[in-house]
Parts: structure tokens; C-alpha cells; sequence
């Protein structure tokens, strides 16, 4: 097809859709789920069976500007220190309602800047996990880490504790797109932490990058993806950057003038898509690209691959259990979130309950268009089989998704099984994932979609 004239009148250089990290997504998430309902989602997890848990440590030294996730600042050790202690109350009150022989197959620290505890209060935190519920064999624990707030000390601690995968942020390493955007972090810095990373043993690493950031230009996206190829990561996620100052006042700080237009924020993903692609990354979903043999690359072989608020993931536990402020998680009744606000969820922990504070309960009809969108997210296609598998009718399936091939003539392809979303039409995967949203999506803010 016309490839960019088709791709703009589907609304790709003008659309604001999800990113579909969840269904439905969070602007949905409502009052009804509380505490008590959690802990019953809790004990309805299975004896013996398997648990990914996330938790969310909310602290930076400094924010950067592009950043629209939930974090404060803090020049202290004290709100670190005691929240800490609050996250080992939260630990404690989630081992008291799990049944008997749970164990975790993905544990992840994220923020924020988790790497801002000192080695002692990792190998805290990491001692009350294993305490309440350890970890299955064969499971991984991956952290975030600023090259920033990372030293010898810290990785001992991380590595003792049997952490498997290491994150870090890189974002740019053009030194002006670094300075417009409050993230001072050399590629000589980052390399010292990868080079500390992998001299113990931690082999699997990945790395975020970002594009549609001010003053972005190709050769620049192309510099910084050869500096990160350099590194050798397993895994990267090249996201869009998210100019949403709405939700996120600090990005009122960036020159909005020298953000790409959306059609040069295209050539700009597509410039690092073919460096990664020529360095013998396989592509993953819409922005993951992994090492051959690594995790993603096995499950989108095997038809394993899901997604989850981490982008994509290989995990196979039916239950995300978040800690933390504002964290979410995710059962198969449904989604419950923690109090967004720090204060907040330190009160509710310290007077014995759990901080949720809204939620989703699934409806059938969450489950099958869930699945839907996953399955257009993670593999580009939809299948009959693969929709009816978890409850819908075959009629209603082949509704929806005539419905989308309709909607999308000329770049969805029907047939008997299903539908498919060729590769030149890639980038307007989260445009026809929307197609399947039974929500109203006027009211929430949401990303450009590209």
C-alpha cells in the first residue's frame, strides 16, 4: 500500500490512543474495588501456585522532565528509610493471606529510582520478600537502575539477593536532548554501570530508549542507538516519549516548539527500528526488540508472549500483585490499585490495611476484548480460536473482528481464522486495537499514537 498516505488517513499522525498496557485501561479504573476485596483476590490464588509481584519504590534524586511516572523528589535519606519500612508492613499483611506454597515467577523493583536504598535496606526488602513468599526455580528479579545511583556496594546486594535481570534507563545520550531533558547521564557513566552489571554475573540487561524527544533529529536517534548496540543489551524497549504536561506538570519545562512533528516522530522510530533490526534484534510487538534465544524472543515464537504494565512480558503467572504506592495489580477478577499518593498509602499500611484505592472488576466482556487487544498488541493477528478459547461465542468474535477488517479495509486482512495486521501496517497497531475498546476514550488523556 501507499504506506504513509494510508497510514495518515487511518489517523496515525493525529490519533491519542492507549498504549494498551491493560484492558481496560487505567483513566477506567473506578471506585468498588477496596482493600477487602483485594485480600479476597488474594486468597483465591491457588495453593502451590505462582505470582509475579511488582514493587513500586516512588523516590528520584531529581526529576527528570520527561517523566510522567508517579515519583517525587527527595534530597533525603529519611522518606526512603521510612517508607521502606511501610513496604515490609505491606509484605507482611500480603504473606498472611496467600495460601500455602505460592511462590514468585517475576519479581521487579521499579519507580522512581529503586536503586536510591543503600545496600543494606535492598537486602531488607529483598529478606521480607523471601520471607513471605520466595521464589519459584527458575524465576527472575529485575531492577531498575540509575547509572546514576548505582555503585559496587549496591550491585553486591542486588546480586546476593538473586537478582537476574538489570534495566536501565537511557532515554538519549545526546548531551543537549540530555540537558532540555533534566537527564544528566553520559554514555561513559551508563557503560561503567553495565561493565559493574555484568562483572557479577547478571547477564540478561535491558535497556530503554526513547524517541520524540526535543531536538531529536535521525542522525542523532542513529548516534545514540550505536552507542546502546555498543553495550550488547538483551532486551530494548524503544518507546515514544509522551508529551501529556496535563498529567505530568513537569513537562511544561520542555520546549514544546522543538518537539518532532508526528510524521518525523515515525522516521525517528523507524531509523532505530533498523538499526536494531541490522544488529540482529528480533522485533517484539510494537517497540520491545530482544536478542535472539532471550525470554520474548522464545514466547513470540511459541504464541507465549502477553503483555502487562512492564510493555511485554514471557510470564505465565495468572496474578500481578503490586506493592507500593500507587502500584496496580492485576487478578483474574480484575485490576486493584494502591493510593497514588505516597502519604496516603503510608497511612492506610500503618493503620493495618491495605491502600487500595480503586480498581476494575472484569466483566465477560473485559476478558474477550482484553484478549483481542493483547493478541493484535503482542502478535499482530487475532484468532477465532484463540478468543473462544477463554469463553466468547464464535458469532460475537467473528462480529468484532469483521468490525475491524471493515473499519480498516486495505490494511486489515480477514480470513476464516481471524484477522492480521501486515507489516507495513505495524504502526497503526494501538489505532486498530482501539477498534475492539468498548470504553469511551474521550475523557481520558491518552498518548499520540505514534
Amino acid at each position: 500500500m501507499e504506506t504513509t498516505a494510508q497510514l495518515a488517513r487511518h489517523g496515525l499522525f493525529d490519533a491519542r490512543v492507549p498504549r494498551y498496557t491493560s484492558y481496560p485501561t487505567a483513566p477506567h479504573f473506578a471506585g468498588g474495588v477496596d482493600g477487602t476485596r483485594f485480600t479476597d483476590w488474594l486468597r483465591a490464588i491457588p495453593e502451590n501456585g505462582q505470582i509475579s509481584l511488582y514493587i513500586h519504590v516512588p523516590f528520584c534524586r531529581r526529576l527528570c522532565w520527561f517523566c510522567a511516572c508517579r515519583t517525587q523528589g527527595t534530597s533525603s535519606a529519611e522518606p526512603v528509610r521510612a517508607y521502606l519500612e511501610v513496604l515490609k508492613t505491606e509484605i507482611a499483611m500480603l504473606g498472611r493471606h496467600l495460601a500455602p506454597g505460592v511462590r514468585l515467577s517475576r519479581m521487579h523493583w521499579g519507580g522512581g529510582t529503586p536503586t536510591l536504598m543503600d545496600a543494606g535496606q535492598m537486602a531488607e526488602l529483598a529478606e521480607a520478600v523471601e520471607t513471605v513468599v520466595p521464589m519459584a526455580p527458575g524465576a527472575e528479579f529485575s531492577v531498575e537502575i540509575d547509572p546514576n545511583e548505582i555503585d559496587e556496594a549496591r550491585l553486591d546486594a542486588l546480586a546476593e539477593a538473586g537478582m537476574t535481570r538489570a534495566s536501565i534507563g537511557v532515554q538519549d545520550f545526546d548531551p543537549e536532548i540530555q540537558k532540555v531533558i533534566g537527564r544528566d547521564q553520559s554514555y561513559e557513566l551508563t557503560a561503567r554501570a553495565v561493565e559493574m552489571i555484568r562483572a557479577r554475573g547478571i547477564e540478561s540487561l535491558n535497556a530503554d530508549i526513547l524517541f520524540g524527544l526535543p531536538h531529536q533529529s535521525d542522525e542523532r536517534m542513529a548516534s545514540s542507538v550505536q552507542k546502546l548496540l555498543s553495550l550488547s543489551p538483551d532486551r530494548v524497549a524503544l518507546y515514544g516519549y509522551a508529551h501529556v504536561p496535563w498529567m505530568a506538570k513537569r513537562q511544561s519545562l520542555l520546549p514544546t516548539d522543538a518537539l518532532p512533528t508526528p510524521e518525523q516522530r515515525l522516521g525517528l522510530f523507524e531509523t532505530a527500528r533498523r538499526l536494531f533490526c541490522w544488529d540482529g534484534y528480533d522485533e517484539i510487538g510494537i517497540d520491545h526488540f530482544a536478542r535472539p534465544g532471550d525470554g520474548l524472543a522464545r514466547a513470540l515464537a511459541e504464541g507465549r508472549l502477553r503483555r502487562n504494565f512492564q510493555g511485554y512480558t514471557d510470564d505465565t503467572a495468572t496474578a500481578l500483585v503490586g506493592l507500593g504506592a500507587s502500584s496496580i495489580s492485576r487478578f483474574p477478577q480484575g485490576y486493584a490499585q494502591n493510593a497514588s499518593a505516597t502519604s496516603a498509602y503510608i497511612r492506610d499500611v500503618r493503620e493495618g490495611r491495605f491502600a487500595t484505592a480503586r480498581g476494575h472488576v472484569f466483566s465477560k466482556d473485559d476478558v474477550w476484548r482484553g484478549r483481542i487487544i493483547e493478541q493484535l498488541m503482542c502478535d499482530f493477528r487475532c484468532d477465532i480460536d484463540q478468543i473462544t478459547a477463554v469463553g466468547a461465542r464464535p458469532d460475537w468474535v467473528r462480529s468484532v473482528l469483521s468490525g475491524i477488517a471493515a473499519r480498516f479495509s486495505g490494511v486489515v486482512t480477514q480470513s476464516s481464522t481471524g484477522i492480521q495486521i501486515p507489516p507495513e501496517a505495524r504502526p497503526l497497531t494501538r489505532v486498530i486495537a482501539r477498534a475492539a475498546d468498548a470504553y469511551d476514550l474521550s475523557r481520558a488523556g491518552h498518548s499520540s499514537a505514534i
